[in-house]
């Protein structure tokens, strides 16, 4: 990324590629029980492709530095818990003089 943080000019192409894609999925997916509109060799060439997109995206987040965090479900339990300390807190834990 540049100083700006905006996004490269292969990052936004990669972006807008995985969105093209899925907008495909999506709209040619079919009713249950009916056949799909694409070949199963196009399906399985649409998933290549979106592993490598995200194959790619991985390497430059990498080579940036930027933090790759996994999703997780908002009940799960944090790995972190904060602690809070006020000065009135510290007080009352001194030990006896």
């Amino acid at each position: 990324m540049n100083s700006n943080n905006e996004a490269s000019m292969e990052q936004r192409i990669l972006r807008v590629m995985r969105t093209v894609l899925g907008s495909v999925v999506k709209d040619t997916t079919p009713q249950p029980g009916m056949k799909h509109a694409l070949s199963d060799q196009t399906i399985e060439d649409i998933k290549a492709c979106f592993a490598l997109i995200a194959a790619r995206e991985m390497e430059l987040a990498k080579e940036s530095g930027i933090a790759q965090e996994r999703p997780h479900f908002s009940d799960e339990p944090q790995k972190a818990k904060v602690v809070p300390i006020s000065k009135s807190s510290l007080r009352n834990n001194k030990p006896n003089e």
